[in-house]
């Protein structure tokens, strides 16, 4: 793999390699079944598929008659081919002073018994089970115990308020819900026994059990039909479960995400062609090879957990690092930088939330230098728009690439990437590369025709999608249908806006109702924020638009300053007018830019998506739906005089 963090300018090597990428995403296109069915061979199958790709459309089956299983892949066969004592997770958390660590043969070990507990509690093969755990290595077993006796797991992000908790086991209807005493933050102690407890008296359903994982930090008390982790594992207790034989088209599990409607909808990811994509991704798109360690900052509450913390490393036979901590205060913004050197991660995955964070406490990077990352090849980031200033700032401070992926919760790997396992593209910054293989995406006009490459417009793929992406919602093929395919037969949407350059590289600039109408013209939040967060004192920053009453929409823009910069009203002044400035000669009058905010933070989702439709109601005097995964209600509620105050934009 080149090392040449190259930009857009290009060289002669790199074009061919482009062209030969180029060729790989073709071939994937024009003959799935031959090259899905050749990555199929790097798993385990009990009966190998015959078949690659049914089509049903809009429905499509990936190696509809092969069996296989999931922990099997991930777990038994590293162990049978000699990394027994190769370690396959590490857990570090700052939070509690903790660190353990297990090898494959022994992970491999605590997932046998659990699987063998949930048996023994009536859990079988397409029987529910929910998860509702912090960052700790129970619910690594869970969902491993889940995928080896054929049972759907449904991870729950550790601290959902309890009416979100309990939408989510009606509409899963599971067995048993696994759970822990509590969750440790930097700053408090969030006890999860009380808001299960509620989740369950709010529920039509009702499990059979909860297992709860007992912490010293706050220890829970158990009702009739608790079960106490601990106890449960005690050595000699329960005879290890074997692994079950699946269908590569049966669930692995089901990851809720919010919809507009309200009522959450369940992502389906089916077992065979999850764990086909996950292991050709692993190596290919992030260079990290079995044998080796790999940081991914994100929660198994999230896809980004799900996929490159859990399943993709562990089918690889790498060793995968969970971190209970947070990007900064555990204890500083240097504990991404300790995890790498500590444990020799050759690649680290995170969102650029987290480097923004860093960045704004550390702007100097002056942490980084006390710690050897030596063994670090790429810094992956993916989760939201990454900004050209934020990809600057890593790229400098770490002297590695720093690659952007883009992908969804519904498609459970990237869309687009610079596939660094294969070969390193030119790098262009405020693009997440171009369309990895698989996915044939297309930029449609409102008439459903594709734009020219520059012009900005709907992102979709043309099905069928690739391995590994939904089948369908959770019971509701129907809802599916509206959701993702109806809006432009034949191709999936993804609800993201953009445009493709001529080189084929995506640029994502946002939701689709994140795109502003001034006056008639279309603007992309993506490409005013770019132009805001060039500017050396901002930290951060989030573009909305609001009502006008004479051009439609107005954009109103929101920045976070770096830490230690501290203006008075005339420095405040003198830089909300060179903001503006910036605006109208990177993006031009026409953006209209006038009003621009310094505030303390902004409201964003655990996953770190910033809450732009949120803010964007509350300025427009509407109804504000604030979503259940909002990291901190405080800093919206700190900016509701702000957006609500008077328009000084005039």
């Amino acid at each position: 793999m080149s090392q040449d963090a190259g930009t857009d300018s290009g060289s002669d090597d790199t074009t061919g390699a482009a062209g030969d990428y180029r060729a790989l995403v073709r071939s994937s296109l024009d003959d799935p079944e031959g090259f899905w069915g050749a990555a199929a061979q790097e798993l385990t199958w009990i009966h190998p598929p015959k078949t690659v790709l049914k089509d049903r459309a809009p429905f499509y089956d990936w190696f509809p008659d092969g069996v296989l299983n999931v922990c099997y892949n991930a777990l038994d066969r590293h162990v049978i081919d000699g990394r027994a004592d190769q370690l396959a997770l590490i857990y570090d958390s700052p939070v509690t002073g903790t660190q353990r660590s297990y090898t494959y043969a022994e992970l491999l070990d605590e997932v046998a018994r659990f699987a063998g507990v949930l048996r023994d509690l009536g859990v079988s093969k397409g029987d529910r089970v929910v998860v509702y755990l912090p960052m700790i290595p129970e619910a690594v077993i869970t969902m491993l115990a889940c995928a080896r006796i054929g049972a759907v797991h449904s991870v729950v992000f550790g601290g959902f308020a309890p009416a979100e908790l309990a939408a989510r086991i009606e509409d899963a209807e599971p067995v048993v819900v696994v759970s822990a005493s509590c969750g440790v933050e930097p700053t408090r102690v969030v006890e999860y026994k009380p808001m299960l407890d509620e989740a369950l008296r709010r529920s039509s359903h009702q499990p059979q059990h909860c297992v709860i994982v007992q912490r010293e930090q706050a220890l829970a008390e158990l009702g009739e039909t608790d079960l106490e982790w601990s106890q449960l594992m005690r050595p000699g207790a329960i005879a290890p479960a074997e692994c079950v034989k699946i269908l590569a088209t049966d669930p692995l599990y089901v990851l809720y995400t919010s919809g507009t409607t309200g009522k959450p909808k369940g992502i389906v990811r089916d077992s065979g062609g999850y764990a086909v994509a996950l292991r050709w991704s692993m190596s290919n798109l992030y260079d990290v090879q079995p044998g080796e360690t790999w940081f991914c900052g994100s929660d198994v509450g999230w896809v980004v957990g799900h996929s490159y913390i859990v399943y993709a490393p562990l089918l690889t036979g790498a060793t995968t690092i969970l971190y209970e901590g947070k990007p900064v205060g555990t204890p500083d913004a240097g504990a991404y930088w300790r995890l790498i050197q500590d444990y020799g991660a050759v690649a680290a995955f995170t969102a650029p939330t987290a480097i923004r964070a860093i960045k704004k406490v550390d702007p100097d990077a002056a942490l980084l230098a006390g710690y050897d990352t030596s063994s670090l090849r790429t810094l992956f980031l993916a989760g939201e728009r990454l900004d050209p200033d934020t990809w600057e700032w890593a790229t400098q401070a770490l002297g590695v690439p720093v690659v952007d992926n883009w992908w969804q919760t519904e498609t459970g790997w990237p869309i687009t990437i610079n596939p660094v396992g294969i070969t390193l593209l030119p790098i262009k910054p405020g693009s997440s590369g171009p369309a990895t293989v698989g996915y044939d995406v297309q930029v449609l006009d409102p008439s459903g025709q594709p734009t020219e490459p520059g012009v900005e417009g709907a992102i979709c793929i043309r099905q069928p999608l690739p391995p590994g992406t939904l089948p369908t919602l959770w019971r509701d093929d129907e809802r599916y249908v509206s959701s993702y395919l109806s809006a432009f037969p034949g191709y999936y949407l993804t609800g993201d806006g953009g445009y493709v350059d001529e080189d084929g590289y995506v640029f994502v600039m946002g939701r689709t109702d994140d795109v502003l109408n001034v006056a008639g013209h279309r603007l992309s939040t993506g490409s005013l924020e770019e132009a805001l967060a060039g500017h050396p004192s901002v930290a951060e920053c989030a573009v909305i638009g609001i009502r006008d009453a004479l051009k439609g929409q107005v954009p109103r823009a929101l920045v976070v300053l770096k830490a230690g910069i501290q203006l008075d009203e005339a420095g405040t002044a003198a830089l909300q007018a060179e903001l503006v400035d910036r605006v109208r000669a990177e993006v031009g009058a026409v953006a209209a830019l006038r009003q621009v905010d310094v505030v303390d933070g902004l409201p964003k989702t655990r996953s770190g998506k910033i809450l732009r439709k949120t803010m964007r109601q509350i300025a427009d005097g509407d109804e504000a739906v604030v979503p259940s995964t909002i990291e901190d209600v405080s800093v919206l509620d700190g900016l509701r005089g702000v957006l609500s105050g008077p328009d000084r934009s005039s």
